[in-house]
């Protein structure tokens, strides 16, 4: 499932009016990169490239474990786990590499981040442009659902993440220096959205 089936709570945070403009839109994106899933998936996937890296997959496997059970709600779960799966499947079938671990195999479900890690070390790339594209790929996805949901237009949405640019650089930078020590969050609006939306009447989206 693409990541386009998912708006991270978004979704509830619009229709209960929690976010009523662009402004407010920018400021619950900004908490989410510093403060919630947005930093710690950054800090997931160079913890799980950077244990690919040492051979280490008994570790990856312990960071795909912290990393599933870092979801604050169900959807949550659903949202990592369904993009994790999705993601080495389609990395497998259309990119296979031979360096890809026997542990994708034994391992039932991976996290998104993990699963990039896991992907994108056996293909060669480097962390710090993964990183970027990570967080890029996910601040616009989130835009992406705004804009479905009719909060903002296009051009609003480009002006966001150009807004949002020089704090996305600073997390790729903060989660090359990064360990699983650096964990943790406080984005109890966001989780309980994402928790609302579990039982919200009419949506678009997974989660």
């Amino acid at each position: 499932m693409g990541s386009f089936a998912y708006s991270h709570g978004l979704e509830w945070a619009i229709a209960s009016g929690a976010i009523e403009n662009d402004q407010d839109l920018h400021d619950w994106i900004q908490t989410l990169l510093t403060h919630g899933a947005g930093r710690n998936d950054l800090v997931l996937l160079a913890a799980g490239w950077q244990a690919m890296q040492k051979g280490n997959e008994s570790l990856v496997e312990d960071i795909n474990q912290l990393s599933i059970a870092l979801s604050a709600s169900r959807e949550r779960h659903l949202e990592t786990v369904s993009q994790g799966n999705a993601f080495i499947k389609a990395i497998q079938d259309a990119w296979p590499s031979p360096n890809l671990p026997q542990l994708v195999d034994r391992i039932q479900d991976l996290s998104y981040p993990v699963s990039v890690a896991i992907a994108t070390y056996a293909h060669g790339l480097t962390l710090k442009p993964v990183l970027a594209h990570f967080v890029m790929a996910y601040v616009s996805n989130l835009l992406s659902a705004a804009t479905r949901l009719s909060l903002i237009g296009q051009t609003q949405g480009q002006k966001l993440l150009n807004a949002l640019m020089p704090l996305m650089q600073n997390l790729v930078e903060e989660a090359l220096e990064s360990s699983l020590e650096d964990l943790g969050g406080f984005s109890l609006c966001a989780d309980i959205a994402s928790m609302q939306h579990e039982t919200q009447y009419s949506r678009l989206f997974r989660s």
